[in-house]
């Protein structure tokens, strides 16, 4: 998948603020009737999957809910595909917000369990792409993850020098 498509996703959930994973893979299908094309649910459930993998979408667990609700990640930059405009007049999806600082705390302990897998299995293009990540989730929420792009740094170093 490429970034522009994980960038649409996003600009989809962003149209709602965020969604549940059934009603995203719902109003990805409704976009592409609108469009003329079909789609492959199974498709559909992987690209999502990699946007999360990926943080250009993330997870956050709404405990008074208890649901799963994926929101624009770190990683994101949102765009809205041709004809997506329409989707929140069509669907009967609420608008959420979700809490920044309770997203954001999620995001960390994610990627710091990603980076010490990382870390731990040597996987250094893993560790470049996570590095690349804590960057990002420092700009786009008011957090310090210095101690785990450190973390990443000698554990490339150490690669180096193996």
């Amino acid at each position: 998948m490429s970034e522009a498509t994980y960038d649409d996703l996003a600009g989809v959930v962003d149209l709602f603020g965020a969604l549940t994973r059934e009603e995203l893979e719902t109003a990805l299908d409704e976009l592409a009737f609108k469009q003329g094309r079909e789609t492959d649910g199974d498709a559909l459930s992987g690209a999502i999957s990699d946007a999360v993998d990926a943080y250009y979408l993330v997870p956050y667990e709404d405990d008074e809910t208890d649901a799963e609700l994926l929101t624009v990640g770190p990683m994101a930059f949102p765009t809205l595909p041709d004809r997506a405009e329409d989707l929140p007049h069509i669907l009967d999806y609420p608008t959420r917000e979700v809490p920044r600082d309770e997203l954001a705390t999620q995001v960390e302990s994610r990627l710091r369990a990603a980076a010490a897998s990382a870390v731990q299995t040597g996987d250094a293009d893993e560790i470049e792409r996570l590095l690349d990540v804590t960057y990002d989730l420092e700009a786009w929420a008011d957090t310090d993850v210095g101690s785990i792009r450190e973390r990443l740094d000698a554990a490339l170093d150490a690669e180096g020098q193996a």
